[in-house]
């Protein structure tokens, strides 16, 4: 096929990009070194078309370019190899499609004063300001006589034909390629699927796209889709990590925790199960936001284990999963122990790999040994360790501290935990023995911010207490029966206003074990 034949093809909606593709990434160099491997005639791979009757539900662009509607009477040809190819010759040298405006292309021009040599590139990505006409041709006029006639006429009259030869050269030029004729889709998947096993490899949700593919079914949009309902949720955060959501795939569909497991499945049992994933994901999603208080995926102190919990509410169709109050409480043991005992800090298929059975038989009203696993929490985790927001401790401390439904340190009304948990930020947590006070008196950082010594405390407050000791800060705090409350709710004593910090974090370190014991009992 020569170059003009490939871009009419695209320009009258012939060659087309299928869904299943992934974006284009050439880098404007490349591009050029690719024009420049056309013009001096070095080999660069043929491509790979498929020639179906109908066109396709789900379509994707050609790189910035959005494809025109199909002429009648054409075959249509879509791009299974060699989209990046396509895209860069088109590109390059049409001139009939609008050119994107947003600097989404860089123009490749010919440097017509440089010696051809065959190690140097003669062909460039730049801009209009870098390309001195005086040594650079741009080469998207060579298929246009109007405009190539014109920028010709900036050339110094004894290099034309130079110029000439490029153009006769690049319109000579032939792409080789390849044709699939069939209609059978499953063949085409699998086509897709071992050429892209060559070079740069596809990651697991494109292979999986092209694997699954129908007319009626794009798993890259049903897991946009996916991804939008969560957002309304506080989880969108779930939705884009494609890997989470592979792998709850392959938990749910081939018990399995690693999305390598979905390949070797059949393309119409995905199709026909993905709505067991989107359940089983929507139902652990809002078990953990319902029982458990984790409002985005940021307080999950470990994701993966939404990878197990996933399999529990796996259902089809329209169903969804009844949770008995016995299966309620081995949940909750689950979770509680795997966070406090951090097993899935590490070796993480392994431990999946057991709770995936494990949950599967506790849905099924098998035996199970779910959560069956010692752990013991004591002061020192409380007391010796420093309170991030990115740590998987300090996210276990504040679903915790959540659980008691803590209340405002002023008016002595709940707190906001939706609020406080989807902001999920410093603001809202706080020193109980004020850090400029600490510091005043010698305390170190790491003992200042230790977890013994944080709470969930609105901005509000925060700012009226400030740096005041707890005795002085007392005196703003509600004086009826309401202040035994607040300091229930913020696991704490009347310990908290002698100002003895140190009595007071081996206290309510002592304090929070106990409460952590009970959540893992």
């Amino acid at each position: 096929m020569t170059i003009r034949r490939l871009i009419e093809g695209i320009a009258n909606g012939q060659i087309r990009i299928p869904a299943f593709q992934r974006e284009f990434v050439w880098e404007p160099e490349r591009v050029a070194l690719f024009i420049d491997s056309i013009y001096k005639e070095y080999p660069f791979g043929s491509l790979l078309f498929w020639r179906a009757k109908e066109l396709l539900k789900h379509e994707r662009q050609l790189g910035p370019y959005q494809l025109p509607s199909l002429r009648d009477d054409y075959p249509i040809d879509y791009v299974l190899d060699g989209q990046q190819r396509v895209t860069s010759i088109f590109a390059a040298f049409q001139t009939e499609l609008p050119r994107p405006a947003n600097g989404d292309w860089t123009d490749i021009y010919f440097d017509y004063r440089a010696p051809e040599d065959p190690q140097d590139p003669s062909f460039f990505a730049l801009s209009e300001r870098e390309a001195d006409p005086d040594r650079f041709f741009p080469v998207r006029v060579l298929f246009d006589s109007t405009e190539y006639r014109l920028a010709t006429e900036k050339v110094d009259k004894a290099l034309v034909g130079d110029i000439d030869r490029l153009q006769s050269r690049i319109k000579e030029a032939l792409i080789p390629v390849e044709l699939l004729r069939t209609e059978d889709r499953a063949k085409v998947a699998i086509v897709f699927e071992r050429i892209n096993h060559q070079g740069v490899p596809l990651d697991t949700l494109q292979l999986l796209t092209a694997w699954t593919w129908s007319d009626d079914f794009d798993l890259q949009q049903r897991f946009e889709d996916l991804r939008e309902s969560l957002e309304e949720h506080g989880f969108a955060g779930v939705g884009e990590d494609t890997s989470l959501v592979l792998r709850c795939c392959a938990a749910i569909l081939v018990e399995r925790p690693t999305a390598d497991q979905l390949i070797g499945l059949n393309g119409s049992e995905v199709r026909d199960r993905f709505e067991e994933v989107e359940n089983g994901i929507k139902g652990a999603i809002d078990f953990l936001r319902s029982q458990l208080g984790v409002e985005t995926l940021r307080n999950m102190p470990y994701p993966t284990m939404l990878i197990p919990l996933s399999v529990y509410f796996a259902s089809p169709g329209n169903s969804q999963i009844v949770v008995p109050a016995s299966d309620r409480r081995a949940l909750e043991k689950w979770f509680w122990r795997s966070c406090f005992s951090e097993r899935y800090s590490g070796q993480t298929n392994r431990v999946a790999q057991h709770d995936i059975s494990e949950m599967k038989n506790l849905r099924e009203s098998k035996p199970t040994t779910l959560g069956d696993f010692a752990v013991s929490v004591g002061a020192d985790f409380f007391a010796d360790t420093v309170f991030r927001l990115s740590s998987a401790r300090s996210a276990t401390f504040v679903l915790m501290l959540a659980s008691v439904a803590p209340r405002s340190f002023i008016s002595g009304n709940r707190v906001d935990l939706a609020a406080a948990l989807q902001a999920y930020n410093r603001r809202e947590f706080h020193h109980m023995y004020p850090r400029a006070y600490l510091r005043s008196q010698g305390v170190s950082n790491d003992v200042i911010n230790c977890l013994a010594n944080m709470c969930i405390l609105n901005r509000a407050d925060n700012n009226r207490i400030k740096s005041r000791r707890p005795s002085e800060y007392r005196e703003l705090m509600p004086r009826d029966g309401t202040l035994e409350e607040v300091l229930k709710s913020a696991i704490t004593t009347e310990t908290l206003f002698r100002d003895d910090f140190e009595a007071f974090r081996l206290e309510r370190a002592g304090m929070l074990a106990s409460l952590a014991g009970q959540l893992v009992s």
